[in-house]
């Protein structure tokens, strides 16, 4: 008997282990294809100079982003999660391809048609993200909270491998005419992914649940929470970090390092909460340093201003740090004590607070051109 409850653990903890890597992938899945289009911002730079595609890409793929979610968090509980899923990813699929078909077509010539067609394509990413992030956030929201700590770690993996690839490519064909365009065009191979097929979901969504307002106005924190942490990292990352930091040893290399810089950091910081003791758990707690978080802002500007590179390249490590640690302990802390339907919504909710935090950042990042021109 006792040897029958021992092997019952075994399978359930490997059935654990094995949950949170195909959410790691679902994770990695999810923003490859964008983190694909956006760690190779020095290509778009140098083709697309006078459009600021570092800037211009990332307002293209929010509206789509953030209008969305808003209409799938609205119906979600009419709306099947599992077909949701699939759509997201085959959008990303289909749209990954195209960032192929426009370079190729153009020739890597540039130019306005060019450059209007990436800027659709960014649309599609982020219409398809939109599907997949709140619906998978949505059903990890009632599992275990090391499931979705998996899934947002691979968010934040994918733009590591991405940065990581992206400088690989850049040394092995920075010495060819056509470097740029060999190393992004394999860049954007290799974000190209097959379609994951998810279990259907339990038809649980009947039961009677709390609405979006009462859920919403419970935990109002942690959605304002999500927002100012994205409107933080957003109006920095990448769009300041490519085109603002002036001029150092690293050259056109610069960027390139303090994108991979923050995407690893960010990476680091979704895995740190798995240490309980340094989990943040409080609600007050969890405010005070999302708020105390907005020093940066003024941190960044001086240091681009006056400071170097390796004061750069360490807040840069500072805010992907910060920006993954908080995410994973607002995700994992707000569904508890709810019904499964309940949190699959809030989990919903979460999400759109955190795109219409990331449209935001992205606005507000184009402050940074005051009084520089265009």
């Amino acid at each position: 008997m006792g040897g029958q409850v021992t092997n019952g653990a075994a399978i359930q903890i490997k059935g654990k282990y094995a949950a949170m890597v195909v959410c790691w992938l679902l994770g990695v899945g999810c923003l490859l294809p964008w983190n694909s289009m956006l760690t190779v911002e020095d290509y778009y730079m140098t083709l697309f100079p006078r459009y600021h595609p570092a800037r211009i890409l990332s307002l293209a793929y929010q509206p789509f982003n953030v209008g969305t979610v808003a209409v799938l968090t609205y119906n979600e509980a009419r709306i099947n999660t599992r077909r949701r899923n699939l759509c997201g990813f085959s959008i990303h699929f289909t749209s990954t391809l195209l960032v192929l078909v426009v370079d190729l077509a153009s020739s890597g010539k540039g130019g306005i048609g060019p450059f209007i067609a990436l800027c659709a394509i960014s649309g599609a990413f982020g219409f398809a993200d939109a599907h997949v992030q709140g619906g998978i956030v949505g059903d990890l929201s009632f599992m275990l909270p090391d499931l979705m700590q998996s899934f947002l770690a691979g968010n934040a993996a994918s733009g590591a491998f991405t940065s990581g690839l992206r400088l690989v490519t850049k040394a092995a064909f920075e010495k060819s005419k056509s470097g740029l365009r060999k190393g992004s065009a394999d860049l954007a191979a290799a974000g190209i992914q097959t379609q994951i097929d998810e279990q259907d979901e339990e038809d649980s969504k009947k039961m009677e649940r709390l609405s979006h307002a009462e859920l919403l106005t419970q935990n109002i924190d942690y959605a304002i929470g999500l927002f100012l942490i994205y409107v933080l990292t957003l109006s920095v990352f990448p769009g300041f970090l490519s085109e603002d930091i002036g001029k150092h040893s690293l050259g056109e290399w610069y960027a390139l390092v303090l994108i991979a810089t923050y995407n690893v950091w960010d990476l680091i910081g979704r895995y740190v909460p798995l240490l309980k003791f340094v989990r943040l758990k409080s609600r007050k707690g969890l405010m005070i340093v999302i708020l105390s978080r907005f020093l940066l802002i003024p941190a960044f500007y001086f240091t681009a201003k006056y400071g170097g590179q390796a004061w750069m390249i360490l807040l840069t490590s500072f805010l992907g740090l910060t920006n993954g640690y908080l995410t994973v302990c607002v995700f994992t802390s707000a569904p508890n004590g709810y019904k499964g339907p309940e949190q699959n919504a809030l989990g919903n909710i979460l999400s759109a607070f955190l795109m219409s935090g990331l449209f935001a950042g992205v606005v507000l990042d184009w402050l940074w051109l005051i009084g520089k021109g265009w």
